[in-house]
C-alpha cells in the first residue's frame, strides 16, 4: 500500500509540473501571437516588411526523429584524495541515451509551431560530476537514470520578410520547413527551447550528437548559459537576419536551483539577457568565414562566492548548499556577466579551422551550465574527401578552462559546486584534447569514435591524471 501512495503521489507531482510548463508556454506564445496579430494589422508597422513570397513556397509540416546512444569508460589513475563531486579515480563506464521527435507545424503565412518531445535515460560518468569541461555533452539533458519522457521544446515563430530581399530554398530538416524563405528577415521566437538554438552557432563544432563531445567544445565554456538540468528554458528571441549579418537578442527563465529543473522569471532579479552579433565574409578562392560575438547578463538566486567562504569560516555552510544546488536559495540579486567570441573560417573546402573564447566575472556562483569562468578552444574538422569518403569527419581540438580567484579560494576552503568539488584544490588549469572519427554507415544512421584526453579535472593538480576518455557514439536521424 505504501508503495502505491508513492507511485500515485510521484505521477501527480509530474502531472503538476508538466501542467505548469505547459500553462508558461502557451502564456508566451499567446503573448507573442497578439503581438503579431496587431503589428500584421497595423498600418503604421516596418514599411519595408514584405509579406508577398514565391507561391506555396513552404511545406505545412515536417517531422523528424533523431536517436543518440554514447558509450564512455576511463581506467583508473593516481590522486592524493578525493571529494563529494570528484571524477571517480578507478574503472568506469557509462552510457547516455536521447530520443527527440521534431514536430513543425505551419500556423498562417510564415508562422510556424515547433513541438519537440524527448526520452533521455543513462548516465554520465561519475554522475555526471569532476570535470568542468565535461566529457559527454549529451548528459546535460539527462536529468535521471532512468527511460524519462518530458517537453524538450514547444515555441511559436513568426516570420516578417523584410524589404524586396531574395528568397533563398531551404531543405527540410529537424525544426525547419521545406521551402522558399526571405534571406532578410525578422524572426520572433517565445516558448520553451534551448538558447544553443539560436546563439553561438559554429559551423565546425556546435552539436554534441554528431561533432565534439566535450561540454567546453561544443559551447563557449564560461557561458552559464540558462537553462534546466535538461538544457532548456522559457522565453523569447528576436533576430534580425540579412545575408551577411545577424542580430539576436534573448530573455529567458532562470533556475531557482543550482542546476535543476525549477524556473523562474522575474523582470527585476530572475531573468537572463543575451545578444549576438554575427557577421559572415568570404575570403579568396570563395572560402567562408564567420565571426559571432556574444554578451550575457543573468539574475538570479546565485550567491557570491566570497559570502560563502565567510560564512564557512564561522561554521555555517547553507551558502554552500545552496551553490551546490542541494537547497533553494532564499535570496535573489545574483548578477553573472560575460561575454564570447566565436570564429569558424574555411582554409580549404576540405579543411575547416574553429575557436572560442569566452569570459565571466566569476564572482557569482556559477547557476545553469558548467563551473568555468575562463575557456579558450580551437580545433579543426577535416571532410572524409581527402580520402575519397565525402560524409565522413575528422576532428581534433584542445580547451584550456579555468576559474577566477573568488572561485578557485571557495574550493581551497573546501567548498563544492554543483559539478566539481574534491575538498581542497590544488589549482591549475583544466587541460582537454579531443578527436573524433565520425563513420557515415548510412544516410541516416552514424558511428563515431571519440577519444579525450583531460589534464587537472576539475583545476586540481592533485587529481591530475591524465584522465583517458575512449567513447563510441550511434547516431539516428531520419
Amino acid at each position: 500500500m505504501n508503495a502505491l501512495t508513492l507511485l500515485l503521489r510521484t505521477i501527480t507531482l509530474k502531472k503538476a509540473i508538466i501542467d505548469i510548463e505547459m500553462k508558461k508556454i502557451i502564456s508566451v506564445c499567446i503573448l507573442c501571437t497578439g503581438f503579431v496579430t496587431v503589428f500584421s494589422q497595423s498600418k503604421t508597422g516596418f514599411a519595408s516588411i514584405n509579406f508577398d513570397s514565391p507561391s506555396d513556397s513552404v511545406a505545412n509540416w515536417s517531422l523528424h526523429v533523431q536517436n543518440t546512444t554514447v558509450f564512455q569508460f576511463h581506467p583508473g589513475y593516481a590522486v592524493k584524495y578525493s571529494g563529494e563531486n570528484s571524477l571517480s579515480d578507478t574503472y568506469e563506464t557509462a552510457t547516455s541515451n536521447t530520443s527527440t521527435f521534431f514536430v513543425t507545424k505551419e500556423l498562417w503565412k510564415w508562422a510556424s509551431f515547433y513541438f519537440n518531445p524527448e526520452v533521455t535515460g543513462g548516465g554520465g560518468l561519475s554522475k555526471t560530476k569532476g570535470v568542468a569541461g565535461f566529457p559527454n555533452g549529451e548528459i546535460y539533458r539527462v536529468g535521471a537514470s532512468e527511460l524519462t519522457p518530458f517537453i524538450a521544446r514547444a515555441y511559436f515563430q513568426q516570420i516578417f520578410p523584410l524589404g524586396n530581399g531574395k528568397y533563398k530554398h531551404q531543405e527540410t530538416e529537424q525544426n525547419q520547413l521545406a521551402g522558399f524563405f526571405p534571406s532578410s528577415r525578422l524572426v520572433i521566437t517565445a516558448g520553451k527551447f534551448c538558447m544553443s538554438d539560436f546563439f553561438d552557432d559554429n559551423k565546425y563544432n556546435h552539436d554534441a550528437r554528431s561533432q565534439f563531445l566535450n561540454w567546453s567544445l561544443m559551447a563557449q565554456g564560461a557561458w552559464d548559459f540558462p537553462a534546466d538540468v535538461r538544457g532548456y528554458t522559457t522565453g523569447m528571441v528576436i533576430e534580425l537576419i540579412h545575408p551577411t549579418w545577424a542580430i539576436r537578442v534573448a530573455s529567458v527563465e532562470v533556475p531557482k536551483i543550482a542546476n535543476a529543473l525549477p524556473m523562474e522569471y522575474h523582470f527585476k532579479n530572475a531573468n537572463s539577457e543575451t545578444i549576438e552579433y554575427e557577421q559572415h565574409w568570404v575570403i579568396k578562392n570563395k572560402l567562408e568565414g564567420a565571426i559571432r560575438a556574444t554578451g550575457f547578463a543573468t539574475f538570479s538566486r546565485a550567491p557570491k562566492y566570497n559570502d560563502a567562504i565567510n560564512q564557512m569560516a564561522i561554521g555555517d555552510s547553507s551558502i554552500n548548499d545552496v551553490i551546490s544546488g542541494k537547497i533553494e536559495g532564499v535570496n535573489n540579486g545574483g548578477v553573472k556577466y560575460g561575454f564570447g567570441f566565436n570564429l569558424e573560417q574555411e582554409l580549404s573546402k576540405t579543411i575547416g579551422l574553429f575557436a572560442r573564447y569566452s569570459w565571466n566575472d566569476g564572482k557569482t556562483a556559477s547557476w545553469a551550465f558548467t563551473e568555468i569562468d575562463r575557456s579558450f578552444q580551437m580545433g579543426i574538422e577535416l571532410n572524409g574527401s581527402i580520402w575519397n569518403r565525402k560524409s565522413d569527419a575528422l576532428g581534433l581540438a584542445t580547451v584550456v578552462n579555468s576559474i577566477s580567484s573568488e572561485h578557485k579560494n571557495y574550493l581551497q576552503v573546501g567548498g563544492y559546486g554543483f559539478i566539481i568539488g574534491d575538498g581542497k584544490l590544488n589549482y591549475g588549469t583544466e587541460k582537454i584534447f579531443e578527436t573524433y572519427y565520425r563513420w557515415y554507415l548510412k544516410s541516416f544512421l552514424q558511428l563515431s569514435a571519440d577519444y579525450q584526453l583531460i589534464f587537472n579535472p576539475a583545476y586540481n593538480k592533485d587529481r591530475s591524471g591524465p584522465v583517458h576518455v575512449p567513447s563510441i557514439r550511434l547516431h539516428f536521424e531520419w
